[in-house]
């Protein structure tokens, strides 16, 4: 098979979707790997480097998807790629259809099969390709609100952890999912006070265990978010609904009951959000002020520490690569219910029930 390797555009997104090892394991076995030329360039790694694992650099853009039966990416595509895809071909990225109606519509236009990473599942009912940048992105929540906390950022101007004689901050997280955990581990050992509210009594109860008193976890209830909420100098949006949209904890008339300088990192905003008040930004305009609560709410963060993150993902992605790549994407879904799972759209009809929910489209099972 012929897999293409694009440069991705979104604005500072800067991982390649494989690495030149991952092309190397892909030509051994004996597959195509064609690459935009400099498309690995932001995660380190050079045109040559591909080159001498085996894969072959093209002129273009466009010459990548011409050759292409598989199109491998890290995020969606923007409506400007969408013409490029052609009846049958095979695309593989995170997609997170059910916050984009526009790219949605174009894809299933161009009838071809779009698998999404974040709904693809492992035996045990787990997202294995989601699981790595969520772990990233967690992490990053934390140490991205403490930024905005400070002044400078138009935050209240205080440190996360605090000093001796004075509070630590207080963090909220919600959620306790992949996100949720990797936020708590990182505000704990920043020295913050977290609380942790979530609907999985079973998460929470793990969460307790593991920090053993050091956390607070709350059941999800309307009255223990809106005070937690109301008290906090950090609220991070950890919620996951795969496929679909995420439910809205947060209202409008809650954001204008936080204190004034308090932040809100939305990760959950890849689905659309978690808080009313969400709206997706870039790395170049990362934040905006909402009844003084600062927000950021930046719908790629692991793309500004792709080195970390494309070796992430290549690890989880190249075993269902090397599957789809050698049995064919229809012969591989029939053989692994986790992986059809992943298929959300194939000739132009929806096949993933939260994405046709989302839009108001027939849903029609893969399989």
């Amino acid at each position: 098979m012929v897999i293409g390797v694009p440069k991705e555009v979104k604005d500072h997104e800067y991982r390649v979707s494989l690495t030149p090892d991952g092309a190397a394991t892909l030509c051994r076995s004996g597959h195509e790997v064609w690459l935009e030329p400099s498309a690995g360039e932001g995660s380190g790694f050079s045109d040559d480097e591909y080159r001498e694992a085996g894969a072959s650099v093209a002129g273009s853009k466009v010459e990548v998807f011409k050759k292409a039966d598989l199109v491998l990416k890290v995020k969606e595509p923007l409506l400007s790629e969408c013409p490029l895809f052609r009846q049958g071909q095979v695309l593989f990225t995170y997609l997170h259809l059910a916050s984009l109606p526009d790219v949605t519509k174009a894809l299933l236009s161009s009838k071809i099969t779009a698998i999404a990473y974040e709904t693809t599942e492992s035996k045990d009912g787990s997202l294995p390709m989601l699981k790595p940048m969520s772990e990233i992105a967690g992490r990053m929540s934390v140490q991205i609100g403490a930024r905005y906390l400070e002044k400078t950022h138009g935050g209240c101007g205080l440190l996360l952890g605090g000093v001796p004689g004075v509070a630590p901050a207080t963090v909220i997280v919600l959620g306790a999912g992949v996100v949720g955990r990797a936020a708590v581990r990182i505000a704990v050992g920043m020295g913050a006070q977290v609380r942790v509210i979530s609907l999985d009594v079973e998460q929470l109860r793990y969460l307790d265990d593991q920090y053993q008193g050091r956390i607070v976890t709350l059941a999800s209830t309307t009255a223990a978010i809106e005070e937690a909420v109301c008290s906090a100098d950090l609220v991070i949006g950890a919620v996951l609904v795969p496929g679909a949209k995420a439910p809205k904890l947060v209202s409008r008339s809650l954001v204008s009951r936080m204190k004034p300088g308090s932040v809100i990192v939305d990760v959950a905003v890849d689905q659309g959000g978690c808080v009313e008040t969400t709206k997706p930004t870039t790395h170049s305009e990362p934040v905006y002020v909402v009844d003084g609560v600062v927000h950021y709410c930046v719908a790629n963060m692991p793309g500004i520490v792709p080195r970390t993150s494309t070796y992430a993902l290549t690890n989880a992605t190249l075993p269902y690569l090397l599957q789809l790549a050698g049995d064919g994407v229809d012969r591989a879904i029939r053989s692994d219910p986790g992986l059809a799972k992943g298929v959300n759209l194939k000739d132009g009809k929806v096949t993933h029930r939260g994405v046709a929910e989302a839009h108001g489209l027939p849903f029609t099972p893969v399989l």
